[in-house]
């Protein structure tokens, strides 16, 4: 993995109440609790050399992004963020144009905070919104009304934090085509240079994916619309949000022309990146002969995390890097460059995948322009199953 500037995630698992979709390690915890993460997250920082070099992997001092997530690092004191975002620069070069993003929920955006945000370098917000319609909102508890998230983007605004993204979630209970189209179009009418649009997901790390596996009522699970209804409303955000000329360049991902998301493009295109806290993730160049990179991860349960719980660690093989190209790299509009996977993997690779390649566009999930292979529309909606195709097993290390 060549060098360049280090991404910083840092996870902040608090949040006012806990939303039934939510599927993350988050939850609502007594304010007791955050000065002892903090501590614990600072001290983190304060290791990170350390930490790097017992994963067998290797980081640089510039970082280019840092990224607080959750959660809802809002509802931490502003001198809790201060000192995280004080340790950070203690331990690391931060550039000038370095891009700073904090999630936040609607409605915790105080004047302290504001003023705390700017005065950590903050110049990227995210608005976890989910829906305009307040109905849809408060059935999956979320605290904010539409109102709050105007009044917040304007306050944004007010201050010289343009830089914003919205996020909302296709598929969530009582939602309708013409629902969905109102929340589209306020998003639309809000000028937010960037949306994130996620199609609810089911599963059982969520209070509302069990009912629905269960078939069961609470949440407002029967009101959930069914996966073709949510397909659905992707599509119609898709052609929506690029009339508007917010284009789409990744799977969730629609951003104005040149305010893609420098962070999270770090994910999809495999540059380094070091998490903190509780369930954060990493993912540093190995100078081991036998690896390409290593993955490493914290315990997802915060008293484990506070009691000191190990790092678990992945060896990312050669192998492992070129599948991790094509799941990665095909999440992105611009698809994956076979020249330069032949490039850095060698030629035989490109004929190692060549026959899944051929699959996949006679299925009509990929198609290919010159040297780069991209999914279709179809392939976006159905794109787990395309990247199963490049998925092989991976080398765990304790």
């Amino acid at each position: 993995m060549r060098t360049m500037p280090l991404g910083i995630y840092i996870s902040v698992p608090f949040c006012r109440t806990k939303c039934s979709y939510c599927n993350f390690a988050s939850d609502v915890f007594s304010r007791v609790v955050f000065g002892q993460y903090v501590d614990r997250v600072c001290a983190d920082i304060g290791n990170a050399w350390q930490t790097a070099a017992e994963m067998g992997g290797e980081i640089e001092q510039a970082v280019d992004s840092i990224y607080l997530g959750g959660g809802t690092p809002t509802t931490l004191e502003a001198a809790q963020l201060r000192r995280i975002f004080d340790a950070v620069r203690s331990q690391f070069e931060v550039s000038p144009d370095a891009e700073i993003t904090v999630e936040c929920a609607p409605g915790t955006l105080s004047g302290s905070m504001l003023e705390t945000l700017l005065r950590c370098g903050v110049n990227r917000v995210s608005l976890g919104v989910q829906s305009f319609v307040d109905q849809e909102a408060a059935a999956v508890g979320r605290l904010h009304k539409r109102d709050s998230v105007l009044a917040d983007i304007q306050r944004l605004r007010a201050v010289g934090i343009t830089n914003i993204n919205i996020d909302l979630i296709a598929g969530l209970p009582d939602q309708t085509a013409e629902s969905w189209e109102f929340s589209m179009a306020e998003t639309i009418a809000s000028d937010a240079p960037h949306v994130s649009v996620y199609m609810l997901e089911v599963d059982e790390d969520s209070r509302l994916g069990r009912e629905l596996m269960a078939g069961g009522t609470r949440y407002h699970a029967h009101f959930v619309p069914d996966d073709d209804a949510t397909a659905d409303f992707y599509v119609a955000a898709c052609e929506k949000l690029q009339s508007a000329r917010v284009e789409q360049y990744e799977i969730s991902n629609f951003a104005c022309e040149g305010s893609e998301a420098r962070h999270n493009l770090k994910y999809w295109t495999r540059q380094p990146y070091f998490g903190f806290g509780v369930d954060a993730h990493s993912m540093l160049g190995s100078p081991a002969a036998e690896a390409d990179a290593v993955r490493f991860a914290a315990h997802d349960a915060l008293e484990k995390y506070l009691n000191g719980a190990p790092l678990q660690r992945l060896i990312v093989s050669r192998q492992d890097a070129l599948e991790e190209t094509f799941f990665l790299g095909l999440r992105l509009n611009r698809g994956v460059d076979l020249r330069e996977v032949a490039g850095k993997f060698g030629e035989a690779t490109i004929e190692q995948v060549e026959p899944e390649i051929t699959k996949l566009i006679l299925e009509g999930l990929m198609q290919r322009q010159g040297d780069f292979v991209t999914l279709t529309s179809r392939g976006r909606l159905l794109s787990n199953e395309a990247f199963e195709r490049f998925l092989g097993r991976r080398t765990v290390a304790s």
